[in-house]
């Protein structure tokens, strides 16, 4: 056999052993959730091109298909104007001795207990939902309190959802565009993944979600297969990770009731002698399907100082 015959000879070979039947393809593929650690794991990143309202464009490559082919994904990355938090009440790194910081280092400890406590037979523990009877009552105040606080523990992350789809108010807060895609987006494109809507911060460990681009079928959205999918995907990949989501208020929307079925814990806020007792009996009906429920006794006065945020 001359060198050119054996040489088409070892072409035919190789090609064979590297051919996939159609039916065998599935078995390769990769599942929707299925993404990089790197972007929940706080690895460093490289800045990109492009920037508006503090939100910028950071790249990083991953590896699709198990080291054959490599994609470009984007990662976005929100500096928070941490200064502007503090001077609204907001627990910031650089003052944790004020009294709003000791406040809220009372009411996450129970929290993360029934989190991670294994004897505690709590169901996704790390999914929280912060709620509200009304709206102005504080609860977008108190889930982002909540979620820096816990952003300070040495063992734990956080992961801040803005579930608020129709009136979301943490993009004023943290000075995003209402605008960027985020959790209804997740659910409706199957071809979008969770690092795609994903913010991370200048706090060192918390990472934002929006609310995503509103629709008129949010309520069926967040109560879908695909949502539950999501939301399995962000209980139990991390084992340190508490993933908080920000609500609307109970008696006003239906979404508030859809995802309360799928939390392990949901915090009320109760705001002081403006809510009824009435009310917050209502209130609580809606989220029965939840077996810890804590509530937190907001804008409560006392002995003349300006307030303080209670919990019991």
């Amino acid at each position: 056999m001359s060198l050119i015959e054996r040489a088409a000879s070892r072409l035919a070979k190789k090609d064979a052993s590297n051919f996939i039947p159609d039916g065998e393809l599935q078995q390769v593929s990769r599942s929707k959730y299925d993404s990089d650690s790197s972007f929940f794991a706080g690895d460093s990143m490289h800045p990109g091109a492009g920037e508006e309202k503090g939100v910028k464009n950071d790249r990083k490559e991953i590896d699709l298909a198990h080291g054959e082919n490599s994609s470009k994904r984007t990662i976005k990355k929100l500096d928070i104007d941490l200064e502007h938090l503090h001077r609204r009440g907001i627990v910031t790194l650089g003052h944790t001795k004020s009294e709003i910081a000791e406040q809220f280092r009372l009411i996450k400890r129970p929290v993360l207990t029934n989190a991670f406590n294994p004897d505690s037979g709590i169901k996704n523990g790390n999914l929280i939902m912060v709620t509200s009877s009304l709206s102005g009552e504080g609860k977008s105040f108190c889930s982002i309190n909540l979620a820096m606080s816990i952003a300070m523990e040495m063992d734990h992350r956080v992961l801040l959802v803005d579930a608020d789809v129709a009136r979301p108010s943490i993009p004023a807060n943290l000075g995003y565009s209402p605008e960027e895609p985020g959790l209804l987006d997740l659910i409706r494109d199957p071809q979008c993944q969770i690092p795609d809507v994903m913010m991370r911060t200048n706090v060192k460990k918390l990472t934002l979600i929006p609310a995503g681009r509103r629709h008129t079928h949010a309520t069926e959205l967040l109560a879908s297969q695909s949502m539950r999918s999501i939301l399995v995907e962000l209980a139990q990949r991390y084992h340190d990770r508490v993933v908080i989501f920000d609500s609307p208020p109970l008696l006003l929307t239906s979404e508030s009731r859809v995802l309360a079925s799928q939390m392990g814990q949901i915090i009320l806020v109760v705001e002081a002698e403006r809510t009824t007792q009435q009310t917050v009996k209502e209130a609580l009906q809606q989220i029965e399907a939840c077996d810890v429920v804590n509530l937190i006794y907001n804008k409560a006065k006392t002995h003349g100082s300006s307030g303080y945020y209670g919990y019991y």
